[in-house]
């Protein structure tokens, strides 16, 4: 009896034990949870400091921001694991659905995107030469007609495959361009050059039976470009997934035919041997373009257009007081960012500072504040910008940041005007 009593306080004693300590783990975890609701500021703990990006969606500025609905959706997705093909494809039907296309993927940005479309395009109907790109391409068809005007640093995510380009100017030079080692033909669609149009572009290289490729990677807003290319007769087109759709800086989307699109799924991570497997795409960012689509499409180009005038109003309406100060608002006149960025001008006999060491002095300010890199310069991506002309990118600011752009450009411009 004895032995029994002891035998049922003993037990009594580890239950009430095991009863506490499932408390306590239940109230760190709570903690913790909190604690990670906000998580720890890696960017202090790092030393890196943080900007006001008052330039645009430069991939070296880290793009854009999430909205607080995508953030919510990758933070979801980061709890649980998938099958991440059967992501892949139930991601690309329904954005396909959304983008009113044949089929879409969600690549690792546009670069990647590019990529893929080139070695779908080589390797379309022959999955077993996916494993010799880019080193073994002899037999393989591995020509990409651009026009001069559209060749750009990007070139270098197609060559990745072993392609290589043949330049044309005029369209008879296109025309003629077209041979038995044709593979596919790529448009840039914010160049500021080339006779070609879209139109001629696409019904010259379907005439003979080659894909198009139309590389629109920054090229939203407006919201209908995400399907106008497509509807024009692209075979692919590439978007940037973190610029003005404001989904996860690392990711894009791949939109067109089924059968391309097919096979550059065929090329990309997780399969093995293939040009496309470092280009590994996450399941947080394939919910989070998904996610960051489903948001882009629930704004209007009105509105956002709106939003974007107001920020470049306040700015303006701030520096009045500068002596010789003038302001206007542009909307570059190509396919990219084509959204309004305010350009202000002054006499440097007043106010007696550059444009360029105008930007300088707001860079190493705090807090920092990055100008729009045509400041200062030559005409460029559209803007009717000079040495004389400080650019401000509006779109790319997170509310309330506009007045702190404004009081900083007065701070700086007022002391300069002695």
């Amino acid at each position: 009896m004895e032995k029994d009593r002891t035998r049922r306080g003993f037990l009594s004693a580890a239950n009430a034990t095991l009863a506490s300590l499932g408390l306590a783990s239940r109230k760190l975890e709570a903690a913790d949870t909190n604690h990670a609701s906000e998580g720890e500021d890696y960017y202090d703990k790092l030393g890196v400091t943080k900007i006001i990006n008052a330039a645009g969606t430069y991939t070296a500025l880290t793009a854009s921001t999430m909205p607080p609905s995508v953030q919510a959706a990758v933070a979801r997705a980061a709890k649980h694991p998938v099958r991440l093909h059967e992501l892949q494809v139930a991601a690309g039907e329904y954005l396909a659905k959304k983008l009113k296309c044949e089929a879409a993927m969600v690549t690792a940005g546009a670069a990647s995107a590019l990529t893929l479309a080139t070695a779908a395009a080589m390797t379309l109907g022959n999955k077993a030469s996916m494993h010799g790109i880019p080193t073994d391409v002899t037999d393989l068809k591995n020509e990409v007609i651009a026009q001069k005007g559209h060749r750009y640093e990007y070139d270098h995510a197609i060559r990745n495959c072993g392609a290589k380009f043949v330049e044309v100017v005029t369209l008879a030079d296109y025309e003629a361009a077209f041979n038995e080692r044709t593979v596919m033909t790529n448009f840039f669609n914010a160049a500021e050059q080339g006779e070609i149009s879209r139109e001629d572009w696409i019904r010259v290289a379907h005439k003979h039976g080659v894909p198009c490729l139309n590389d629109a990677a920054a090229d939203v807003p407006p919201i209908s470009n995400l399907w106008n290319y497509t509807q024009m007769g692209f075979d692919m087109v590439a978007f940037s997934g973190g610029k003005g759709m404001r989904g996860p800086q690392n990711a894009g989307l791949l939109l067109g035919r089924k059968d391309l699109i097919t096979a550059a799924v065929a090329n990309n991570s997780p399969n093995s041997d293939t040009v496309g497997r470092g280009m590994k795409v996450s399941k947080e960012q394939i919910v989070g373009m998904v996610a960051a689509v489903d948001w882009f499409l629930s704004q209007t180009d009105e509105g956002m257009q709106a939003e974007f005038h107001k920020r470049a109003d306040r700015i303006a309406a701030q520096l009045k007081s500068i002596p010789t100060m003038e302001s206007r608002i542009v909307i570059p006149n190509v396919a990219a960012n084509a959204v309004p960025h305010l350009l202000l001008r002054y006499d440097q006999q007043r106010v007696k500072m550059r444009p360029v060491d105008v930007m300088a002095e707001l860079r190493k300010g705090t807090p920092s504040i990055e100008l729009n890199p045509n400041t200062g310069r030559k005409p460029g991506a559209g803007l009717p910008c000079d040495e004389n002309t400080i650019v401000v990118g509006v779109w790319m600011l997170e509310p309330g940041e506009d007045l702190l752009v404004a009081r900083r450009l007065k701070e700086v411009l007022t002391k300069a005007a002695g």
